[in-house]
């Protein structure tokens, strides 16, 4: 029965990682492919990705993560702004963080340039809140 019970608390985790690998994948290839091939901007890249990701995270976690009852009509506002916070939230954050020299140095030969870095520091702290925010506003029951 405790097992059970745990096992039962685990399972929304991991479906959100599950849902977060296909998602992740799904954005960052975009916003890669925007910056490098399409030479667009780091806002317009990360916007564009995030905005793909997020319809996809929305879709497979309010039938498959949380398997919400929430109405459609709640639920996306919610999510929408959950989204847009988290966003200029990591992003803005990371940014910043990006520009810092010691983790440029600490990174450079991993990571060809800031923005880059940026966009990785920006899509952990974006996978952090946006749980949160999904688990305990957007889905919740």
């Amino acid at each position: 029965m405790i097992f059970e019970n745990s096992l039962n608390q685990i399972k929304p985790f991991l479906r959100f990682l599950m849902v977060g690998i296909i998602n992740t994948i799904t954005g960052l290839s975009i916003m890669f492919i925007l910056m490098n091939i399409f030479q667009q901007s780091y806002w317009v890249s990360t916007f564009i990705g995030n905005s793909s990701g997020a319809l996809l995270s929305y879709i497979l976690n309010r039938s498959f993560t949380f398997e919400s009852t929430v109405p459609v009509r709640k639920g996306v506002p919610r999510f929408l702004l959950i989204i847009l916070a988290c966003y200029f939230l990591a992003f803005g954050t990371a940014d910043i963080l990006a520009g810092w020299t010691i983790m440029q140095s600490t990174l450079g030969t991993v990571i060809s340039s800031e923005k880059e870095l940026a966009v990785l520091i920006g899509t952990a702290l974006y996978t952090v809140t946006n749980f949160l925010g999904q688990k305990y506003f957007v889905f919740s029951r």
